[in-house]
């Protein structure tokens, strides 16, 4: 029997409560043994929580630990890079929540330190996991529904209060769009097997003060082959509830998820043909998170292959775009 993948977690915020500690403490083959964050109460409450030895609250003692074989790391977006780097420096296999970096130059540093180092990077794009997205990919990819057109996707939060890094830009990177609109690209992009970006126009309404990130953004991006995606975001949306939605286009079909319904031409008439089978006993969150940690820990292991997130060049390629043509009102060509 193989030993098991001694994992150190970098950051206790939200995404580690409720992801990455209730998943690997519960998944045969990983262990953690190491937790660390500025606020060692809390990193000291959640090892308690689930039986990890070891809190530190600099990364870099954490590092110096033989027992750690990866690093997760869940920090805030500014800190994604340098924690990445010192983790592979470190000699030390790494999952970084998304985004990799604020950068595309950023990206382009830690996919050469990874490669230096000779040790795995991958970023936690969640979506891509959910079964529901393996189901749709197998449709588009097996050429079911026709050529692809396009997606609409958008996510709406209802307002609430603008407190935490998240909210100031030069910690967060960015608002709405990077924490809600960054998924849906990511996701688009990886289901239409990355198409050739060709232009993009983006439109953002920004909360008030220097430092302060966008509140909502409405993006439209033109692809090689006649694809269009078009997103719209919003973390200031007044309502009751959050709304998320995620449709595809294609010439001889269409799908959309949460649920998953697929709609293919058959002799010229539309016909519902989405997969059925029980009810998911888990949320498609909590689904993404477990699948994407196992596919992770059978990298590590060697029990599946390893792809460089070289792909986030892309994707970071077409943010600052998104941004640029946001910031400067007008359409910018890639």
């Amino acid at each position: 029997m193989k030993p098991a993948v001694r994992f150190g977690v970098v950051g206790v915020g939200a995404i580690t409560q409720v992801a990455h500690l209730p998943v690997l403490s519960r998944m045969r083959g990983a262990q953690v043994v190491a937790l660390c964050d500025n606020d060692a109460l809390k990193a000291r409450s959640l090892a308690d929580r689930f039986e990890v030895p070891d809190v530190f609250t600099d990364m870099q003692d954490l590092l110096e630990l033989d027992e750690v074989d990866a690093v997760i790391v869940g920090t805030p977006n500014h800190l994604h890079e340098p924690h990445v780097l010192s983790a592979l420096a470190a000699g030390v296999h790494v999952l970084c929540e998304r985004p990799l970096s604020l950068t595309t130059s950023g990206v382009e540093r830690i996919l050469a330190a990874s490669q230096r180092a000779e040790r795995k990077v991958a970023v936690a794009n969640n979506h891509r996991f959910r079964s529901d997205v393996q189901a749709l990919s197998g449709f588009l990819r097996g050429g079911e529904l026709g050529h692809l057109m396009g997606v609409r996707a958008g996510a709406y939060q209802p307002r609430r209060v603008q407190e935490g890094w998240r909210f100031r830009r030069a910690e967060a990177g960015g608002g709405a769009f990077l924490e809600h609109g960054f998924p849906l690209l990511d996701l688009a992009l990886w289901l239409a097997d990355f198409p050739e970006p060709i232009r993009v126009t983006a439109h953002m309404q920004r909360g008030k003060g220097a430092s302060a990130v966008e509140d909502s953004m409405l993006v439209n991006l033109e692809c090689a082959q006649g694809i269009i995606f078009a997103f719209d975001v919003s973390w200031a949306y007044v309502g009751m509830a959050d709304r998320w939605w995620f449709e595809v286009l294609a010439s001889r079909g269409g799908a959309q998820l949460g649920p998953l319904r697929v709609v293919k031409e058959l002799n010229a008439k539309p016909m519902d043909v989405s997969p059925t089978g029980a009810a998911a006993r888990e949320s498609a969150f909590t689904q993404s998170y477990r699948a994407e940690l196992a596919h992770f820990l059978a990298v590590l292991r060697d029990e599946a292959s390893y792809e460089p997130p070289i792909d986030q060049v892309i994707v970071h390629r077409i943010m600052e775009a998104i941004y640029r043509s946001a910031e400067e009102g007008k359409e910018v060509r890639l």
